[in-house]
């Protein structure tokens, strides 16, 4: 199972000071629309989202059929199939938001400390 690209989702109280702070520390801005109060920063591989008052905590956030550059994959395992295998495992979905067949869905579970884990597939 491929899980695709890998984020962290940081839920923000000031998206321009978390934004300055995240390009002290290399990052720069690779998506969003922060006057939509969201953002996407890369530094190298690595992906920070950052959210103002869109979610109460931190996600951590997979995307099958991208990679770290948000481009589409090739090959990879479609998030209703990860869905069945987590489900076939006894993994509890605590959202699920699968619109058809194919394309773009999503389901969320979390982790035994609370964690949100998103399987965000945009493809």
């Amino acid at each position: 199972m491929e899980l695709g690209a890998f984020s962290i989702s940081l839920t923000v109280k000031d998206i321009e000071k978390s934004k300055h702070f995240y390009e002290k520390l290399g990052f720069s801005v690779f998506g969003g629309d922060q006057s939509q109060n969201w953002l996407i920063m890369k530094n190298g591989d690595h992906l920070i989202g950052l959210f103002q008052d869109m979610f109460k905590s931190n996600i951590l956030t997979f995307n099958p059929g991208w990679n770290q550059n948000a481009e589409k994959l090739d090959s990879f395992t479609d998030v209703r199939e990860l869905l069945q295998e987590y489900k076939s495992k006894g993994i509890e979905i605590s959202e699920e938001s699968i619109s058809s067949e194919t394309g773009p869905s999503s389901f969320t579970i979390i982790d035994p400390d609370g964690n949100s884990i998103l399987i965000d597939q945009h493809v």
